[in-house]
């Protein structure tokens, strides 16, 4: 995946649009920082997210964190397999370890994200 064409939150999360769906996962940067994800909790399909607010949880051997989403509207597809074993989220996460794809409400964007550079200006701080 061309990480450049993504968009980043604050709180790490990726998102890849494609026309009115939003693919949602956690960026590699986060995922170092959680070192092996043990334990994923994600919505139902239908469920409502709204951009910067908790969607999950996901779990480490070291804490547990709230994921965030990225964008605004209704959850339409789940990586359920990430329900059972998280691993290919320490393994890909920016392929078979995506999380949610959502439909965007109706004027929501992605124009409150960062561009890869901007992020990657923020992951190094972030890292100290």
């Amino acid at each position: 995946m061309d990480l450049s064409t993504l968009r980043y939150a604050e709180s790490h999360e990726w998102a890849k649009l494609d026309g009115s769906l939003v693919t949602v996962g956690i960026t590699q940067f986060a995922v170092d920082q959680l070192t092996d994800v043990t334990h994923l909790q994600l919505p139902k399909v239908g469920a409502a997210v709204t951009a910067g607010q908790a969607f999950g949880e996901i779990e480490s051997v070291k804490a547990v964190f709230d994921l965030n989403a990225p964008v605004t509207g209704e959850v339409v597809e789940v990586n359920s397999k990430l329900a059972t074993d998280p691993s290919p989220i320490n393994a890909d996460c920016y392929e078979a370890g995506w999380m949610l794809k959502v439909k965007l409400a109706a004027g929501a964007n992605l124009d409150h994200l960062m561009d890869k550079a901007r992020y990657d200006e923020q992951a190094a701080s972030d890292g100290h």
